[in-house]
């Protein structure tokens, strides 16, 4: 999920980078392509993973950044179909409605031992990660970030800020630490975090509820919040009870209206703290009649209620009427 935010913050420039490492991104589009210049404006080797019409234009053009956090600059990037060699890293940064067909652009004799570091929305994903890949090389994280591909390689990045949590129970920690640093001396905040459930939940608990609503009723945030406020109210204590029964520290009070400075350093953003005008990645998804990301939010959702036997009632109905409307 994406955050916005109207705060004016003079352009920031990367810091001294550490160690130059090979980094992977599949999917460089909003997310995937502002991180790739990012990074390789650092001074690091990026390797984009995208179709051949996308790749090609990033092989030759690079890649356009138009940012009030980080300035509008080109970074060059090299880009491919499928990865054939070795990296340090692999950003996964697709939809989860496209992640089976892009994993098969990373082989796993490819990757190595790289970390694979998926930035997706839900819960369900590090699962069939590490039943595809090496288990300790998982890093399942999070990014709150604001940034949009208008095109094939350019990207406007309209946050004033991009944050990271580096997670992954079972991967060394000095390679989250080294990951961190890397992208932290190029732009982004990048923290490494010990719970890895809680740090998935903390998204899921303002994700779920703000996407399922924003999409349900076509509205933007401002209006969804103020009309539909009891059930947006259901939602949040919904998402926060089934995330406490899996394991994670998760307040309903955080996600909907704690101040947004305070639930930032903890991890999330509440819903009131979100612009009137903002409409949820999902809704954006509805109105181009693109796949929605329906399953790995809401159907996570409702099968992580059922495994703990929690009650989802308000969550359950507006999960229905969605995927009725989308038939």
């Amino acid at each position: 999920m994406t955050h916005e935010s109207n705060s004016p913050h003079p352009p920031r420039t990367p810091r001294t980078p550490g160690p130059r490492l090979t980094v992977a991104v599949l999917g460089p589009g909003g997310v995937g392509g502002l991180l790739a210049a990012l990074l390789s404006r650092a001074g690091h080797r990026v390797l984009c993973l995208a179709g051949e019409e996308t790749a090609h234009t990033l092989r030759t053009g690079g890649i356009q950044v138009r940012s009030t956090a980080y300035g509008d600059f080109t970074a060059p990037v090299e880009a491919g179909t499928t990865l054939r060699e070795p990296v340090d890293a692999c950003l996964i940064t697709v939809k989860a409605t496209a992640l089976d067909a892009a994993l098969t652009r990373i082989p796993p004799a490819a990757l190595g031992d790289a970390l694979l570091v998926p930035f997706l929305n839900g819960v369900e994903h590090p699962a069939l990660l590490r039943a595809r890949y090496t288990e300790d090389r998982v890093a399942p994280s999070v990014i709150r970030v604001e940034s949009t591909r208008v095109a094939p390689g350019l990207v406007e990045h309209t946050s004033p800020f991009a944050e990271i949590d580096l997670t992954g129970a079972k991967v060394p920690r000095p390679r989250l630490d080294a990951l961190a640093e890397a992208l932290t001396a190029a732009g982004p905040t990048a923290r490494v975090l010990e719970d890895e459930t809680t740090a998935l939940w903390a998204k899921m608990s303002f994700l779920a509820p703000l996407a399922l609503l924003t999409t349900r009723y076509a509205l933007p945030l401002g209006e969804a919040r103020t009309r539909h406020r009891e059930e947006l109210a259901s939602l949040v204590a919904e998402t926060a009870a089934v995330s406490r029964a899996c394991g994670a520290s998760v307040d309903p009070a955080q996600a909907l209206a704690l101040p947004h400075s305070r639930l930032r350093s903890s991890g999330g953003t509440p819903i009131d703290a979100f612009p009137p005008a903002m409409k949820s990645s999902m809704q954006r998804d509805a109105e181009a009649g693109r796949p929605l990301e329906l399953d790995a939010i809401g159907g996570a959702l409702l099968r992580a209620a059922d495994r703990h036997g929690v009650p989802v009632p308000v969550t359950a109905r507006i999960v229905r009427e969605l995927r009725a409307a989308a038939r």
